[in-house]
């Protein structure tokens, strides 16, 4: 293994600590910026993965909060002879420095712009040349998260044009197609096509590959970088998608991806938080409430169990506000369509502290449900876009926040058609049948009335999944013969596992803090009963 340098201890020279007092030199280099950019490049030349981890994730922060918490790094033209100037490093380097710099400060127009053409350079050389290197995949993972994340921030920032000087107007018509939507969302599915990721991950299937097993790494002294690339732009399209309000275009995306399973998304937390977030929100603007209300559940415990692990992470904050949001999308899903069956104890503890009280306010459907679906979806949402070229005519208007207002009140319309579902859903609860004319009666609606609200209720309690099929999002559903209603009631899922689980932990416990033998045929007699009634309790359920 290469040797190693700790760069993140290394003491800071005179002329770094007195740096920030002369301001921001951008040819200046300090002797620990030289140390990391030598054997960075070194270790990417080794295809050493692990210490190429080690300084993306850990050295390249920790200098930056030492050096560079105001500043940008040193410019790419600086280091470049430290690394034999060479391109495919200077282009990484320079992906990191445009990072940072939307980290830490405000990018102008020209910073946003010369981004871009950076991340065209950059992909075109992944696209059209033989990268022979492994990078780790949180990096790989950062670059198409960041490439997302630079267009929506230029989408906004254009949309703002009430403010904007005659010199940034010059610009904006000048680079009209830096971070235009079709190269974007192009960039993104050329990576999956030149990738051949679909192939790969069917061929997985039939196991003639090991994508999944080896988490994208090619151990046979080849590349990761496109294939990884390819994978990550798969959700990097959802979210794109989700961003523009397309979400079938955007769940079509990620069909190559079996979200049930563990995969190489799942490898790094932040690519797990937002497949699963973009994918939840797409599945509930499209009604799948059922399938957003399973895939929230299991991505909160996941963060519930594991969110300490990342405390010292960079993305702790960002997976913090990940996991209010989307307990604030399960409170929507679950007052649309009540199935808190399908949401764990600890789960569902936690949704009621943190929204049980406004929960019961959005069932009531008047001014203040509404109030509160408004905000909890503002809160929630993504940062929508609209990604059309601004208009130069005076007088020039921000229209940065068109595209949400577009989406929150197809929403909010939505909301408003359940209103009366309520209702019915309220009888249909408490008979196991009922005439048409007596439930007009307890209506007070007349029947041709009541049959359009049950002609409702059938068609926002079922949707159409992603191979076309009808399902149903009811918790209580129903037929009509003879001007009858019968109610069907959904069985409740019944979950022993996590019980008995519990139980038997317990009792290995006791079991290995005894040596007795008369203790220990107790514990094997109790152990062998819990075990036999959970497989009694499952055969039965």
């Amino acid at each position: 293994m290469a040797a190693t340098y700790d760069y993140d201890e290394a003491p800071a020279t005179y002329d770094d600590a007195n740096r920030q007092d002369l301001g921001y030199d951008p040819n200046f280099v300090p002797d620990s910026v030289k140390s990391f950019v030598v054997h960075l490049y070194r270790h990417i030349r080794e295809k050493n993965v692990y210490e190429i981890h080690q300084m993306y994730e850990i050295s390249f922060q920790t200098l930056s909060d030492r050096l560079f918490k105001d500043t940008p790094w040193p410019s790419v033209d600086a280091v470049a002879h430290y690394v034999d100037n060479d391109q495919v490093f200077c282009l990484l380097y320079r992906e990191m420095w445009f990072r940072h710099l939307y980290a830490r400060l405000s990018p102008t127009l020209k910073q946003r712009i010369d981004s871009w053409d950076n991340y065209c350079s950059l992909f075109q050389v992944v696209l059209h040349r033989v990268v022979n290197m492994q990078l780790p995949n949180q990096w790989l993972w950062d670059m198409v998260d960041e490439f997302v994340y630079q267009f929506q921030s230029f989408c906004q920032y254009r949309a703002k044009m009430k403010n904007k000087t005659e010199q940034e107007i010059v610009l904006l018509r000048q680079f009209d197609q830096a971070w235009n939507v079709y190269g974007v969302l192009n960039y993104l599915q050329a990576f999956v096509e030149k990738s051949n990721i679909i192939q790969i991950l069917e061929q997985e299937k039939e196991g003639l590959e090991q994508f999944t097993a080896t988490d994208g790494y090619d151990y046979s002294g080849g590349s990761n970088v496109l294939k990884v690339l390819g994978y990550f732009s798969m959700v990097g399209l959802l979210r794109v998608h989700c961003l523009l309000g397309d979400y079938q275009t955007g769940l079509k995306c990620l069909l190559p991806i079996d979200i049930s399973q563990q995969g190489v998304y799942t490898s790094v937390i932040g690519s797990h938080i937002t497949t699963i977030y973009h994918y939840g929100f797409a599945n509930l603007m499209m009604r799948r409430y059922v399938e957003a209300i399973l895939e929230f559940n299991k991505m909160l415990l996941y963060i519930y169990k594991t969110k300490q692990y990342h405390q010292k992470s960079p993305q702790y904050e960002q997976i913090l506000k990940k996991n209010e949001q989307m307990y604030a999308l399960l409170a929507i899903c679950l007052s649309l369509c009540p199935q808190t069956k399908l949401v764990e104890e600890t789960v569902n503890s936690q949704l009621r502290e943190k929204y049980g009280e406004k929960m019961a306010r959005m069932q009531r459907y008047d001014d203040e449900a509404f109030a509160i679906y408004d905000e909890l979806f503002s809160y929630a949402c993504p940062k929508f876009i609209t990604p059309s070229s601004p208009s130069f005519e005076e007088p020039l208007v921000n229209y940065n926040q068109d595209a949400y207002r577009l989406q929150l009140k197809l929403f909010l319309h939505e909301v408003k058609q359940q209103q009366l579902l309520s209702g019915v859903r309220t009888f249909l609860k408490v008979y196991s049948t009922i005439s048409l004319g007596k439930l007009a009666n307890y209506m007070e609606v007349d029947e041709p009335t009541l049959r359009t609200i049950l002609f409702s209720y059938k068609h926002k309690t079922h949707a159409v999944d992603s191979d076309g099929k009808i399902i149903s999002n009811a918790d209580v559903d129903f037929y009509i013969d003879d001007d009858m209603i019968h109610v069907v009631e959904s069985k409740p899922v019944k979950r022993f596992g996590d019980y008995f689980l519990r139980q038997i932990v317990k009792v290995w416990y006791i079991y290995s803090a005894h040596s007795h033998t008369h203790t220990h045929i107790y514990i094997y007699v109790c152990m062998t009963n819990v075990i036999w009634r959970y497989v009694s309790c499952c055969l039965t359920a």
